[in-house]
C-alpha cells in the first residue's frame, strides 16, 4: 500500500496526508485519500490484474452518454484504480423518478455491435465480450454464448450441474430464438450490473453509477438486473417507460436476463443459488 501511496503522490505531484478505509465494497480494497491540498480522492486496490483497467474504461465508456453521474477516473494501474470522491447525500423527494429518466437516456445511447471492445469482469468472474462477426449482430447468439453459455460452463466446472441441470439448460439453448423474438433492437450502453449496491446518491439527490461491468446489449437486460434484489422504487420504472418506452413482452424476458445473475451467484457464492438458476430456466420449459 505504501509504494501505491508514492506513486499516487507522483502522479499527482502532491503528499497524500491522511487514508481512511470505507465500506461498500466486497472485491476490492477502499478508501479515501487526502491530500495536503485538502484534495480528497476514493482509492480501490488489492488486485493486480486487469480489473481496475477494465473498471475505469468501463467508467469512461458511460461517461460518454452524459446523461448520468459517473466518478471521473484519476488515475489507474494494475493494482489501484483512483477516483473522484463523490459526497454523498440523502435520497429523498423525486430521486427515483430522476434516476430512471436518466437511466433511459443512458440506454439511448448506442453502438454498431454487441459486446465492448475488450473482455471484462461480471463481480469477481470475467465477462467475455469480444465476439464473433455473426455474434456482434446477433443478440440471441451473443447472449446466448457470452453470457448464459459462459456461466453454464463455469458451473458445470465447478461441479453445481448434474443431469436436470443440464437438461433444463438444453431447453433454454432450444427456445433462446424463440425467448427473445420480438425484442429487437439496435446495441445500447448498459452498465451490465445494476443493482442497489452499484448506485450512490450525491449532496444534490442525484444518482452516480458505479461498479459497472459495461458492454453493449439489450437494455431489458440492465433493467432485469435491477430486480434481482428487490428492485427500485416505482417510480424508477414508471419513468423509465415515460422516457423510453421498452417493446412490448419484456417481462416475460426478464427471467432470462435474470438467469445470468444468478448463475453468476451460483459460481461465485455456491450452490444456495441452484435452485433459483433451475427456476428461472423451467419458466421457460
Amino acid at each position: 500500500m505504501n509504494d501505491i501511496i508514492r506513486r499516487i503522490e507522483d502522479i499527482l505531484d502532491t503528499t497524500i496526508i491522511h487514508h481512511q478505509l470505507v465500506g461498500g465494497g466486497c472485491i476490492a480494497k477502499t478508501q479515501v485519500i487526502k491530500t495536503e491540498g485538502g484534495d480528497q480522492f476514493f482509492l480501490k486496490s488489492g488486485f493486480s490484474n486487469t480489473m481496475f483497467r477494465n473498471e475505469a474504461n468501463g467508467l469512461r465508456e458511460l461517461s460518454k452518454a452524459n446523461c448520468i453521474r459517473i466518478p471521473k477516473v484519476i488515475a489507474v494501474d494494475e493494482d489501484f484504480l483512483l477516483l473522484e470522491n463523490i459526497e454523498t447525500g440523502i435520497r429523498s423527494g423525486n430521486f427515483f423518478t430522476e434516476f430512471g429518466q436518466a437511466f433511459a437516456h443512458l440506454h439511448q445511447y448506442t453502438s454498431s455491435g454487441f459486446g465492448f471492445y475488450e473482455d471484462n469482469y461480471i463481480g469477481a468472474t470475467p465477462q467475455v465480450n469480444l465476439s464473433s462477426l455473426t455474434e456482434s449482430n446477433n443478440w440471441p447468439e451473443f447472449y446466448f454464448n457470452k453470457r448464459l453459455k459462459f456461466q453454464f460452463l463455469l458451473a458445470e466446472k465447478n461441479g453445481f450441474s448434474d443431469a436436470g441441470f443440464r437438461r433444463l439448460f438444453s431447453g433454454i439453448e432450444r427456445q433462446i430464438y424463440q425467448i427473445l423474438d420480438g425484442s429487437e433492437e439496435p446495441p445500447t450502453l448498459l452498465h451490465g450490473d445494476l443493482w442497489g449496491g452499484n448506485y450512490i446518491v450525491d449532496n444534490q439527490n442525484k444518482a452516480v453509477l458505479i461498479d459497472p461491468a459495461v458492454y453493449y446489449g439489450h437494455r431489458e437486460a440492465d433493467l432485469a438486473m435491477t430486480k434481482l434484489f428487490g428492485g427500485f422504487g416505482p417510480q424508477f420504472y414508471q419513468s423509465y417507460q415515460q422516457t423510453f418506452p421498452l417493446k412490448e413482452g419484456y417481462e416475460y424476458r426478464q427471467n432470462i436476463y435474470l438467469l445470468y445473475h444468478v448463475l453468476n451467484h451460483l459460481n461465485l457464492f455456491g450452490s444456495s443459488y441452484k435452485s433459483q438458476s433451475e427456476q428461472l430456466m423451467r419458466y421457460y420449459q
